[in-house]
């Protein structure tokens, strides 16, 4: 059924209506979710990263629908709209392979918000060297600010296809490989135990022994000997801890207290060296 002739006053107004109505309606969908997700964040511990996508998503289609709204109220925008339909041909050809990018930012943000590689706070560090802190996940591009206080847009469809490390996963327990060379003339056995002291007595270190491991006697620090090098023994030593941040902290503090500890026990941490040999040729 077609739509009796609007005046240019009517006009007018279903432009400003549609326009009000759609803004007000982004704000007000914004605020209610806003109160909303607060309310499950203290009660549920839900992820702001959801709130941000979702209120982006929401957004997005409140806007489109102000816009279909639009068009079909008003004869000229709509007559418009069918001219560009169906005598653009190449032109929607155009627009539709430029949209696939998009349409690839979208559908990966919604991979992002159901898997979690990362969340709204977390520190990640991309392949392609960009790191920093996720400030926001909107449909097409991913916010992160790095040290020097500098915003990175990185789309989406980039952000997901890349190898990310997340520094700040959830703050599950970190395991930090601390590794010392010995001399081969060295006691094996007493160096490890010399490990295993220095990191029992780190504050920051966490016992992550399952219930059985306890029973089994297992030690809370492991120490295995894992390479026989050109010039030393390469002791590794399990040590856990809380976080990332905490875990690196144990590995530098380690380090430095087991050099220590080597030096007053005489166990020596051996620098590189080469035998070579001089062979003399008869004439």
């Amino acid at each position: 059924m077609e739509h009796p002739p609007m005046g240019h006053l009517e006009e007018i107004i279903w432009i400003a209506g549609a326009i009000i109505g759609t803004f007000l309606l982004v704000k007000l969908s914004s605020y209610v979710l806003k109160r909303v997700f607060h309310r499950a964040a203290q009660t549920m511990k839900m992820d702001p990263t959801n709130y941000t996508f979702l209120k982006n998503t929401i957004n997005f289609f409140v806007v489109i629908v102000g816009m279909l709204i639009l068009f079909n109220k008003i004869p000229e925008l709509k007559r418009i709209g069918s001219a560009l339909l169906a005598g653009a041909a190449i032109v929607t050809a155009a627009i539709g392979f430029a949209a696939q990018q998009a349409v690839g930012n979208i559908i990966s943000g919604i991979f992002i918000i159901l898997f979690k590689p990362f969340r709204v706070g977390d520190f990640v560090v991309l392949s392609d060297g960009n790191q920093g802190n996720v400030e926001d996940i909107t449909l097409r591009h991913t916010v992160l600010r790095n040290p020097e206080n500098k915003s990175i847009i990185v789309p989406n469809s980039t952000i997901n296809s890349a190898t990310i490390v997340n520094a700040s996963f959830i703050d599950q327990p970190v395991c930090a490989f601390v590794e010392v060379g010995i001399s081969y003339a060295a006691n094996i056995d007493k160096a490890i135990a010399s490990m295993q002291d220095e990191a029992m007595k780190h504050p920051l270190l966490i016992d992550h022994r399952s219930e059985s491991d306890k029973e089994q006697g297992k030690p809370q620090v492991i120490v295995r000997v894992m390479a026989l090098g050109d010039s030393s023994i390469t002791l590794r030593a399990w040590v856990w801890a809380s976080n990332s941040g905490n875990a690196f902290v144990i590995k530098c503090d380690l380090l430095k207290a087991i050099k220590e500890r080597y030096d007053r026990e005489g166990i020596e941490i051996p620098y590189p060296y080469q035998n070579v040999l001089y062979k003399k040729i008869d004439d």
